[in-house]
């Protein structure tokens, strides 16, 4: 499933996607420089979403994924909770693949992952 073009993201920053048509983000990417992250838009401390509005899903420094209903703080690269309520759990992370002009896919997940 495509997502949009990689710079689509702002760089540093981060974008939330409706790809269940739920009506709310069910994922967001963030990016740093070309680099990619993928979660599923779920607290492991609640299973509510992380955002407290459109697309804001990173602390003021941006240099850590949080979540606006518990203060978790959450490492960019890996997911895992390193601040709050669901200390030492993790987001659920999801695969995107990027093709040579940029554009951003949802790849295919294992049967382990939780697809949106």
């Amino acid at each position: 499933m495509r997502l949009c073009h990689v710079h689509d993201i702002p760089d540093g920053g981060a974008r939330g996607f409706d790809t269940a048509g739920a009506g709310q983000d069910t994922l967001f990417v963030v990016r740093r420089g070309e680099q990619l992250a993928a979660y599923v838009n779920s607290c492991p401390h609640h299973d509510t979403p992380l955002a407290w509005r459109r697309d804001a899903y990173l602390n003021a420094a941006g240099d850590r994924i949080v979540c606006a209903a518990h203060g978790a703080l959450f490492e960019i690269d890996t997911g895992r909770c390193t601040l709050g309520p669901c200390l030492g759990d993790a987001l659920t992370p999801l695969s995107l693949r990027t093709d040579p002009d940029g554009e951003v896919f949802l790849a295919p997940q294992q049967d382990s992952e939780t697809t949106p």
